[in-house]
């Protein structure tokens, strides 16, 4: 099929173009394997410092614990450790990290013609329509300016499952089809299997022949026409290439909490995004969107199967682009973070408290990959992407049983009288050994390691235009130790949050699938202190026993307690967007896209005050009664039930039967909506009789 084949949309959907996508058997070798080069001298440098290095470390930090404990440690001290060893060397793999960025690939994007067809693919999911389909109305026009137009198609594809929220989808999308240049499509699946990732297989199976790459976004992302043309170029370039991984910028921050996580991605991500391109070399990792696809290679190796068993540890694969990006490279295919590219956005959590919720899903998921690290023919560099996501959360349950570990040591000495002669015969007596000195070296040590790779980048934007662009090198260093102050605050709340959320998880209790908060609100005083009234005892407790019995231990500890005891000021302040704005008036946490806003999100914005104001509860339905051209335009965008598959047919027959019942009941549009259930407004929404008749209601 040519490029003339891409014609501007009429129907909602595109004609069908099958591409096959075979559920895989990661307990078998891969069907089919490509044969891959071996990976440069630059790679394996990069992996001799992150991973040598950090074995390195880790061996030190043990040998000088062991030390500090003498030749016959006590059983608590065998317990601090074999906690600290793992804790040490998780700190130090993030330094050892930031070293091998020396070693990170030069790309380069090259140049001449293209005729790869692109696909742009947004999944929703319950989402702020008009801000997702703005975002897509500006990426079309860039698109279209950079010469793509002719080769590109976006595609909305909807989970949605609330009839209002899908009423407001197909009226902004109606919209968005005449104002933007490129074709858009919107597809709003029947049934919910397998979540994103079964939205995204679900376009493949369906529409993946039409095109040679996709785009994947989030509700909230988006990437310049240029970076795509780069994108989309590099991997003409390689047959190899399956799947190009872009670094996202976080924009569009108010609060504290949101300005802190998007400076910090902005001054220091980029270090990082070079350090994992140096040792991931071609076999990275893929973090579900702002990434392209190659549409063949995807649809080959990437059929998720569901896990056995029960959720949280079975059914659907939650943290699916960890286990995509694995199931390419074991196909043979090369997965790259290009850390060079830049025009890659994408919104953050507003709230600490938003964020805990996003995290426990990720937690989830992350902990279903344990099941996976023995997938046949897997690459060894997609097992360490799995341990690394691993540990990212199990660090926190780590980190707390190493201070308690700690504090019960402490209480062990202070309140115990050693027993210096075990042995009645005993010539000379048992020292207790305990080398404070070399203890605080090692607590130095670690915060060295912890705090050096922020450091680094901050005086590495000194030389950059990153810091002329964020107010100078005084103000950028001035953010860098507001952020590490904050951080500090936060961490230990982080800490508990994330242990309670592993014990969840271990309890047997499933996260579901709720709609990602997007634009979050300040939490009431009586929110906060419900979700941080233990953090404050806790913390409370702790500080009353160690002034008693170990008031030097007090100031080391010090971070952890005001952490805990300052959490429901730090949650409810940090998503203030009255104090984000005080941040940025006195230049704090500024980042260049806030100084120079990227055209495309001004666009975007302009894009969505253009688009129909998205209405809330039963007023989405309501304005389809007294707008016939908005009645049609929203029934042009949905599967006519004429074309539901035969089981979905005869459920929604009878729920049609009953949905007109009940409206030939009602005396006005209002009273038949709360007359009908989720199922009979689906089928109202769904059905132009039936609607027609609703529509003829009294108001």
């Amino acid at each position: 099929m040519d490029s003339a084949a891409l014609c501007p949309p009429v129907a909602a959907v595109p004609p069908d173009a099958p591409l096959a996508m075979p559920i895989q058997d990661f307990r078998a070798p891969p069907a089919t394997r490509r044969s891959r080069k071996p990976e440069g001298w630059r790679v394996h440098a990069a992996r001799l410092i992150a991973f040598g290095g950090t074995a390195a470390l880790a061996v030190t930090g043990f040998l000088q614990m062991w030390a500090s404990f003498g030749d016959r440690p006590t059983p608590m001290q065998w317990a601090l450790l074999v906690l600290f060893v793992p804790t040490f060397a998780w700190v130090g793999f993030s330094f050892c990290a930031m070293i091998a960025g020396l070693f990170a690939p030069r790309l380069r994007t090259p140049q001449g013609p293209n005729p790869a067809r692109i696909a742009v693919v947004m999944p929703v999911y319950h989402e702020d329509a008009g801000k997702s389909i703005g975002l897509l109305i500006a990426l079309a026009r860039d698109l279209d300016r950079e010469g793509m137009g002719d080769r590109t198609e976006i595609f909305v594809l909807s989970d949605s499952r609330d009839p209002d929220v899908t009423v407001n989808e197909t009226l902004a999308v109606a919209a968005a089809r005449e104002a933007a240049p490129l074709p858009i499509w919107y597809r709003r699946r029947l049934t919910n299997d397998d979540r994103k990732s079964g939205n995204v297989a679900d376009f493949v199976r369906r529409w993946g022949g039409r095109y040679d790459q996709m785009v994947v976004l989030d509700a909230d992302s988006v990437l310049t026409g240029a970076t795509i043309r780069a994108l989309s170029a590099r991997m003409q370039a390689d047959p190899d290439l399956a799947l190009i991984q872009t670094m996202p910028m976080l924009v569009g921050g108010e609060t504290i909490f949101a300005r802190l996580t998007q400076f910090a991605g902005r001054v220091y991500g980029p270090m990082i995004a070079r350090g994992v391109a140096a040792w991931s070399g071609n076999s990275g990792n893929y973090w579900g969107h702002n990434a392209i696809i190659r549409v063949s290679a995807f649809a080959g190796a990437c059929g998720l199967p569901r896990l056995p068993g029960n959720p949280p540890f079975g059914g659907t694969i939650l943290s699916h682009d960890f286990v995509e990006a694995a199931a390419l490279c074991r196909a043979g295919w090369k997965v790259r973070l290009d850390h060079d590219l830049r025009g890659s956005y994408e919104g953050g959590p507003p709230t600490l408290l938003d964020m805990a919720v996003r995290e426990r899903r990720w937690a989830q998921g992350n902990l279903q990959h344990a099941r996976l690290l023995t997938m046949r023919g897997a690459c060894a560099i997609s097992r360490v992407h799995f341990v690394i996501g691993i540990l990212g959360f199990l660090m926190s349950p780590l980190w707390l049983a190493l201070i308690l570990v700690g504090l019960a040591l402490s209480a062990t000495v202070l309140l115990s009288t050693p027993e210096y002669f075990p042995n009645a015969y005993q010539l000379f007596p048992d020292w207790p050994v305990f080398d404070a000195r070399r203890m605080l070296w090692l607590f130095i040590a670690a915060m060295t390691l912890l705090l050096l790779p922020k450091l680094i980048a901050t005086f590495r934007a000194w030389a950059r235009p990153l810091a002329r662009a964020s107010g100078g090198p005084v103000r950028i260093f001035a953010s860098a130790l507001f952020e590490i102050l904050l951080s500090a605050l936060i961490a230990p709340v982080q800490m508990l949050i994330q242990t309670r959320q592993i014990l969840d998880i271990l309890r047997g209790r499933d996260s579901g699938w709720n709609a990602q908060v997007r634009a979050g609100s300040m939490p009431g005083w009586g929110v906060v202190i419900a979700r941080h009234w233990g953090h404050v005892l806790l913390g409370v407790g702790t500080l009353l026993v160690l002034a008693q019995f170990s008031p030097p231990q007090l100031i080391w500890l010090s971070p952890i307690l005001a952490g805990l005891i300052l959490s429901p000021l730090t949650s409810r302040l940090s998503a203030s967007p009255v104090f984000g704005r005080w941040a940025r008036m006195r230049g704090l946490l500024v980042t260049p896209e806030e100084r120079s806003f990227p055209p495309i999100l001004s666009d975007a914005l302009a894009a969505t005050r253009a688009l129909p104001r998205p209405v809330e509860g039963d007023g989405a339905i309501l304005q389809l009664a007294d707008d016939p051209d908005a009645r049609r335009r929203h029934l042009a965008m949905l599967v006519p039930p004429a074309d539901l598959p035969a089981d979905l047919a005869e459920n929604d027959r009878l729920t049609r039967i009953t949905a007109e019942a009940k409206i030939a009941h009602a005396e006005t549009r209002a009273q038949a909506l709360r007359f009908l259930d989720a199922d009979e407004t689906e089928a109202l929404i769904l059905d132009p009789a039936l609607l027609e008749r609703w529509s003829r209601l009294p108001a």
